[in-house]
């Protein structure tokens, strides 16, 4: 709604009317797949806006800290999707994730609802996401990452779905902190110390030093 808005405005018309569709947050059901620390913080951002939480996490039990600090509800996730108004992803990609959001799955979405993905591009069926949005079977989407960068297919001349080019951690103070931290791994292995912030790659170390 607001890209079709800042387009209108631009423009010169001033139609408030044809944009008074929006929905807001308040009172509305946030369902967070994967409650790991990003899906945790979502979930208390998500509280500040008065919004109720549903999670499915099978790795989460329910007296967790994760759970007990955004009261949030865990249940199975055809359960979350049926309940959630906005569902929002954060799982990594692994061969039980790739394709966990396809077609069948949208459909047991809310037809009012709302799917964003910030997590892992393949985690969501491409095709399956377009006819969704094509029969309406979901209100509308945000995919900040997709299966291939740059990515190629329907789901650019959507109407009904906003995109973005891998950009959630392109702020300003969010690249500080990944200098910040690949220095300070750097530092710690030249020293003989663990890095912390590695991923998909063996354990790094300094060779010069004994393991």
């Amino acid at each position: 709604m607001l890209p079709a808005a800042d387009r209108s405005a631009k423009s010169g018309a001033w139609d408030r009317k044809r944009f008074m569709s929006g929905i807001e947050l308040y009172g509305k059901t946030l369902g967070v797949v994967g409650m790991g620390r990003i899906g945790f913080l979502t979930a208390m951002r998500a509280r500040a806006f008065g919004m109720d939480i549903a999670c499915f996490d099978p790795l989460v039990s329910p007296d967790a800290a994760t759970i007990t600090e955004t009261r949030a509800q865990l249940m199975g996730l055809d359960e979350l999707l049926a309940t959630a108004d906005f569902v929002s992803c954060h799982v990594p990609e692994t061969p039980a994730t790739v394709n966990l959001f396809n077609y069948e799955r949208f459909c047991r979405m809310k037809p009012s609802a709302y799917f964003v993905n910030t997590s892992r591009g393949k985690v969501v069926d491409e095709p399956g996401l377009s006819r969704a949005l094509t029969e309406k079977r979901i209100a509308g989407a945000a995919l900040d990452v997709r299966a291939t960068e740059p990515p190629a297919g329907p789901l650019s001349t959507a109407d009904n779905v906003i995109l973005a080019p891998h950009i959630g951690a392109f702020t300003v103070e969010g690249q500080a902190r990944v200098v910040a931290s690949v220095c300070h791994d750097v530092a710690a292995v030249l020293q003989g110390r663990p890095a912390r912030n590695f991923f998909n790659f063996a354990t790094p170390r300094n060779k010069e030093r004994p393991a």
